[in-house]
C-alpha cells in the first residue's frame, strides 16, 4: 500500500484528523483563495434568485391565463348541457311541447 493510500485511509477513518487537515489548508491564504473561488461558482447570488423569482412569476401568470380560459369553456359547456336537458324537460312539463 502506498503512502498516499495509507493517508487517504487515515483521513477516511479519523474525523479529527480530517478537521485538522482542513484547518491547515484553510490557514494558507493561497489555498483559502482557491477554495473560496471554487465555492463561489456554486453559490446562488441575489441576481440569480431574482431571475428565478421572475421566471416563476411568469410561469404562474401563464398558468392563471390557462385556468381562466379553461374555466370559461367549462362554464360554457355546463350551460349548454343544462340548456339541452333541463329546458326541454321544463317545456314538456308545462305542456308547451
Amino acid at each position: 500500500m502506498s503512502l498516499a493510500e495509507r493517508l487517504i485511509k487515515e483521513f477516511e477513518e479519523d474525523i479529527g484528523l480530517r478537521k485538522r487537515f482542513a484547518e491547515l489548508l484553510i490557514s494558507e491564504p493561497d489555498i483559502r483563495l482557491v477554495l473560496i473561488n471554487a465555492i463561489i461558482a456554486d453559490v446562488a447570488t441575489k441576481r440569480d434568485l431574482n431571475e428565478l423569482r421572475n421566471e416563476l412569476r411568469e410561469e404562474i401568470r401563464e398558468l392563471r391565463r390557462e385556468m381562466h380560459s379553461n374555466f370559461k369553456w367549462t362554464v360554457g359547456l355546463i350551460i349548454t348541457v343544462w340548456g339541452a336537458t333541463i329546458i326541454p324537460i321544463l317545456l314538456k312539463l308545462t305542456g308547451i311541447i
